[in-house]
């Protein structure tokens, strides 16, 4: 599932011109975004929060 935004909690932060494509995966009882620059999200229970996560990251938050 590509998304098109996230947290900040990795080396880099959204740029422009930069893309960033951003995915959620499960992992056990456990939701992670993640991105093509290296950025990866905190665990997260919630899928939604996963989400808004990728979300934050590629709105450069």
């Amino acid at each position: 599932m590509a998304l098109t935004s996230a947290q900040q909690d990795g080396p880099e932060h959204a740029r422009s011109g930069q893309e960033h494509r951003t995915t959620t995966t499960e992992q056990g009882r456990f939701c992670v975004a993640r991105c093509t620059c290296g950025w990866r999200g905190p665990a997260r229970r919630a899928r939604s929060q996963a989400r808004t996560d990728a979300e934050t990251h590629t709105a450069g938050g």
